[in-house]
């Protein structure tokens, strides 16, 4: 991944004016921060916790002073207890920043870069953020994931203004942290798929620049994971620089799209679950965006042992459930305030028969096109599965506290869960959905 991709996005970008990633940066993040984020004459607040201060914190604001920047005191929470991305963390850092009237720099990973993120957003201000692990790709993305009210939910804010990612501070982070960025990079994987299907069906057209922003070298990122769980600097240029055009490509999309398919919605569903909620440090969102790769990536394989054009579209309509059919199987499907939102998002990719016969029409007639695609996209299950071991990250559901059976279980609410069309959409339509998943589970499969 070149510099000459991250211009090309950073001119792209809605939010994001400055990007750096590259091998000591430290020194001069003082200079690329005052450059990029303080021209507005506002002073500087850093915000770390104990140990991101030490791992890069005190080497910001030294060189910050260097460079002349105006700082004013900086918030550092302590390194332990662990700290959450909580509203109530938010408020914190948003009152402080307005008494003191200073522009937030957030120097950590995801749970800082949210926090600081939020409270920036709700401040109409911009911010930065000083990268420290490479554990997930929201550096560079939108949105704030934040619990508020004991409900997760993703609450709408700018991407930063400047990011700096030194990759000799990330290779020495906590090798776990590594190993769930690894996880949610193989996502983009099974993600591609699932819009290489959705732009074929004629619902999702693929956005050429976010496109290669993402893909182009995803492969090529992952491709030392053992490496990177031996902190090897090197191996961390691709995964660091993978991340965080990953966060730029949603920001060129403007959406999130590029980054995730219905491997993240295994995710986001375990997580309304609370899984590993009370681990500390709590089960990361990379380790389990692991296992939904895994999962979807052998749903891929079992979905493309079939042939889609030879597929009977007259049998395949005329058994196509009505709305309210679909409606009572969500309600039989979903618990609780996901059943509300399993009908509002499923009803918004829903269709008719007439409509069902035009979208996968252009699949069977274009398969021949298609099917290539999909096989140059994906990864062999077992082989990924592999990776994701070497690099230190999940590889079984037992790995992050579920069976198999809790991963076949949650298949169906994935479907149902947005409103995105993935592979599940175009098996269910197909009338696969509910044979693939029992052929996945089914002796000789990848977690029998």
């Amino acid at each position: 991944m070149s510099n000459e991709q991250i211009d090309r996005a950073v001119a792209k970008a809605k939010d994001t004016d400055v990007v750096e990633v590259g091998r000591g940066l430290l020194p001069d993040s003082g200079r690329v921060i005052a450059d990029g984020l303080l021209r507005q004459g506002k002073p500087a607040m850093l915000v770390a916790d104990g140990n991101t201060w030490d791992a890069a914190g005190a080497a910001v604001e030294r060189s910050s002073r260097e460079a002349g920047a105006d700082l004013v005191e900086p918030l550092i929470y302590p390194a332990k207890p662990t700290l959450y991305a909580a509203y109530e963390r938010a408020e914190e850092v948003r009152d402080r920043l307005r008494e003191t009237g200073s522009l937030g720099v957030a120097i950590g990973s995801g749970t800082l870069n949210d926090i600081v993120k939020l409270a920036s957003g709700e401040l109409d201000q911009p911010y930065a953020v000083v990268g420290t692990a490479a554990s997930m790709d929201g550096y560079s993305g939108f949105g704030a994931p934040m619990t508020r009210d004991g409900i997760k939910i993703t609450m709408p804010c700018p991407a930063p203004k400047v990011v700096v990612f030194d990759v000799e501070v990330a290779a020495g982070a906590p090798t776990a942290m590594a190993a769930s960025g690894y996880g949610d990079l193989s996502a983009k994987i099974p993600a591609g798929a699932d819009w290489i299907l959705a732009d074929a069906a004629g619902v999702d057209p693929i956005d050429p620049l976010a496109w290669e922003l993402v893909q182009s070298g995803v492969r090529e990122a992952l491709s030392r994971p053992a490496e990177l769980a031996a902190g090897v600097p090197d191996a961390f240029e691709g995964l660091c620089s993978g991340l965080v055009l990953s966060g730029l490509a949603m920001q060129v999309a403007q959406g999130t799209r590029p980054a995730s398919g219905a491997e993240h919605y295994f995710s986001h569903l375990w997580e309304l679950d609370h899984l590993g909620a009370d681990q500390d440090p709590p089960l990361s969102h990379g380790f389990k965006v692991a296992i939904g790769t895994l999962a979807m990536t052998a749903f891929y394989e079992a979905f493309l042992r079939r042939d889609l054009s030879r597929v009977d579209l007259d049998a395949v309509v005329d058994r196509w459930p009505s709305w309210e059919q679909v409606a009572a199987d969500i309600n039989a499907t979903m618990t609780g305030p996901l059943i509300q939102k399993g009908l509002n998002e499923t009803k918004e990719k829903y269709v008719d028969a007439a409509g069902l016969r035009v979208r996968l029409g252009r699949l069977r007639d274009a398969w021949s096109d298609i099917r290539p695609r999909l096989d140059q996209q994906l990864m062999p299950a077992r082989e990924l599965q592999r990776m994701l071991g070497e690099a230190g990250a999940p590889t079984r559901p037992e790995d992050i506290g579920l069976t198999a059976d809790d991963v076949r279980q949650t298949f169906p609410r994935a479907m149902y869960y947005r409103s995105r069309y993935t592979v599940l959409d175009v098996a269910r339509e197909l009338g696969w959905f509910d044979e693939i998943v029992t052929e996945m589970f089914a002796p000789g499969g990848l977690w029998s």
